[in-house]
């Protein structure tokens, strides 16, 4: 049996540091690979490009619209997510993959909670990160009597027709726990497989709580009971 094949998206926003090695690492398990940039400025569309990658640019900031752009551009069956800071491992891609190529799952995210994270301890900003993160995982898990243990995460993927279906309209990383909650929502097999979270190499994040924390907030009431 041919295997399905899929895309791996990797959404960026001045990740010149990182970008010409997670394409090169991503090519090894996909010829497939689609960078969807909002407004670098470091030359990162160039670089992806240069590696190997699919370009598409996105003239807004923000990772929810970068994954939403990249929907109508995806032509396989499945598709993947990927951060472009070099925190996920990318050898767990086949481990996120092949729950769906079996029929046994239609959205599978990689899980810090169980597989470790070197980045959410050591600090304030962190700690109410994880706090933060937490909470809405729990909030998920009573109002659909789930049991998931991450609802943030950026490293998933998703059978294309399911990712049509779930109808995002988040425009930043809020975008994550849209997926998850949409997914239980509507009836998809929702699977999770421990994954390790790295520091990323370069540069900080760039999620400021003080900033998002009320869209974080407001998303998750409306997306849980409307």
């Amino acid at each position: 049996m041919i295997p399905t094949p899929f895309t791996i998206v990797i959404p960026t926003r001045n990740e010149a540091d990182t970008i010409v090695e997670m394409v090169h690492c991503c090519l090894k398990y996909s010829p497939q690979v689609l960078v969807v940039d909002s407004l670098s400025t470091d030359g990162t569309p160039s670089l992806a490009k240069s590696a190997g990658a699919q370009v598409l640019c996105v003239p807004q900031l923000g990772k929810g619209n970068a994954i939403r752009a990249a929907i109508p551009a995806i032509t396989t069956e499945l598709v993947l997510f990927i951060d472009a800071d070099g925190s996920h491992v990318v050898s767990d891609i086949p481990k996120l993959i092949a729950p769906i190529r079996a029929g046994l799952a239609d959205h599978v995210q990689a899980s810090r909670l169980t597989g470790g994270s070197s980045e959410l301890h050591g600090s304030f900003q962190e700690f109410w990160r994880l706090a933060g993160s937490a909470f809405i995982t729990a909030c998920i898990n009573w109002r659909f009597r789930a049991n998931i243990s991450d609802s943030q995460n950026g490293f998933r993927a998703l059978r294309l027709e399911v990712l049509q279906a779930l109808d995002l309209t988040e425009t930043i990383t809020t975008i994550e726990q849209e997926m998850v909650i949409k997914s239980l929502k509507k009836g998809f097999r929702l699977v999770e497989i421990p994954s390790h979270e790295h520091a990323r190499i370069f540069g900080v994040s760039k999620i400021r709580l003080s900033r998002v924390w009320l869209r974080y907030g407001y998303a998750l009431v409306r997306d849980l009971f409307g």
